[in-house]
């Protein structure tokens, strides 16, 4: 006998399965009351079928059933999807079979005769597992899409996606650029992206750190200098802008250059022609700058640590790298992503995560950017986020409004993300009425299909 209800639009769609139609009816009745849509079925066969067409959150099924046997119904469940959770009902008789298949991978069994809140709560359980699976599933899917059209550029944000389309098009225009961006919020990868699609990419990329070196040895560093330039200068040294001829120059730092080297260099980027120390021989350069800095140059202009005209000649086209905490969707895609890298460095499987860890990663602000992140997945790689918990947060400045805004705007984003734009999707799983999630979407300024 087979008792077969319509699936519902809810992804929290259960499929149960007994030959008994009263226990069909009672168990649905009970799943339904909590919120979740169920088919029924009285036979393996018309649940598989259906479990093929449209595979459901969770399937319970009578480990006696007419047709085929619940442990033979599981066996072809999980050779279906093995991440699809299966709660076996038993009789008394068959409890040691249903250990067995959880040894398998059964997600829980219940036996006969259970209360309705035993069910209710094993289903939400196994629905919340599921929901973690289809989510790493989607990032799974997003990240190998993202690292095929460019692996440098990590992101499915909308910030990222007009930051790729920015970087594109300057790299065509073979303009200078200055970069602005917090540390370690990937500004050289952003410079050696620019180089890379532009028609300089076959010759030198030269990056060199302004703030890094001392003032005594950042001129002959980036000039260059004859033998007997200065004392202990035994030889020729092609300095960096000669060694980008035909290539790009990225300067990171720029903010640290000497005052008195300001003023040589804004000679080079206006002649385009550099003098090495020990020489009067002007030398014809073809190069591309990119400018990197973390602090703001027209500010620092107008207290005089950093020239004027040098400021306005790099700042032809600027782009800004948005900061970590500003694109928080793509904090699971990059961690996802660096977890995978450091277990293939260390020779390791990449280490679960854990409902700890996925609450710090949504909750942290990252100062640090991608680079604290990428060091966080490397701990977590090697064991130790298992045993040190996360630091805790800094008190934050803003009021309890302005941070539950920024929580629930951020959690909507994600949900967005994960639904690619479906705003249907996205209200289902906050749990949330659509008129009421379309009202949050428009007062947080946010676009639905942004994310599709």
């Amino acid at each position: 006998m087979s008792v077969h209800e319509p699936a519902g639009e809810t992804a929290e769609r259960v499929v149960f399965i007994d030959d008994e139609a009263d226990v069909c009816r009672a168990n649905r009745q009970s799943l339904e009351l909590d919120g979740f849509t169920v088919e029924t079925f009285g036979a393996a066969g018309p649940a598989l079928a259906a479990i093929l067409a449209d595979p459901p959150g969770l399937v319970v099924t009578d480990v006696r059933l007419p047709d085929l046997d619940g442990i033979a119904l599981f066996a072809r469940i999980k050779a279906i999807d093995p991440e699809l959770p299966v709660i076996l009902i038993t009789g008394h008789g068959d409890i040691r079979m249903a250990v067995g298949a959880m040894r398998d991978g059964a997600y829980d069994f219940l036996a006969k005769p259970y209360p309705a809140e035993s069910l209710v709560a094993s289903a939400r359980r196994a629905l919340g597992r599921r929901r973690l699976v289809i989510e790493n599933r989607t990032l799974r899917a997003r990240l190998e899409a993202a690292v095929e059209e460019d692996p440098a550029f990590l992101g499915i944000s909308p910030e990222m996606v007009r930051l790729r389309r920015l970087v594109r098009e300057v790299a065509n225009a073979d303009v200078d650029v200055l970069v602005f961006g917090e540390t370690g919020s990937g500004k050289e990868v952003v410079a050696s992206a620019l180089h890379r699609w532009s028609r300089r990419a076959a010759r030198n990329f030269v990056a060199m750190n302004c703030g890094a070196l001392p003032d005594s040895v950042v001129e002959s560093e980036l000039f260059g200098h004859e033998a007997g330039a200065f004392t202990g200068a035994l030889k020729r040294r092609v300095g960096r802008i000669e060694h980008a001829q035909g290539g790009t120059l990225f300067l990171d730092e720029i903010e640290s250059m000497p005052l008195g080297l300001q003023v040589k260099f804004l000679r080079v980027l206006q002649e385009r022609t550099v003098e090495p120390l020990g020489t009067n021989e002007i030398r014809p350069i073809d190069m591309r700058v990119v400018a990197a800095t973390k602090v703001d140059l027209g500010q620092a202009a107008a207290q005089g640590t950093f020239r004027d005209d040098l400021y306005h000649r790099l700042n032809v086209i600027t782009i800004a790298i948005p900061p970590l905490r500003d694109r928080r969707e793509d904090v699971m895609l990059l961690f996802q992503e660096f977890l995978n890298r450091a277990a293939s460095r260390f020779g390791r499987e990449p280490a679960a995560i854990t409902p700890a860890v996925r609450d710090h990663l949504r909750r942290h602000d990252w100062p640090g950017n991608v680079r604290e992140l990428g060091h966080f997945a490397e701990r977590h790689a090697l064991g130790l986020g298992q045993h040190d918990a996360p630091a805790p947060e800094a008190a934050s400045s803003e009021s309890l409004s302005e941070q539950v805004d920024r929580f629930e705007r951020g959690l909507i984003r994600e949900e967005l993300i994960m639904a690619a734009g479906d705003v249907r999707i996205a209200a289902e799983s906050l749990g949330t009425p659509r008129k009421t999630l379309y009202d949050k979407i428009a007062r947080h300024g946010l676009t639905p299909t942004d994310y599709r």
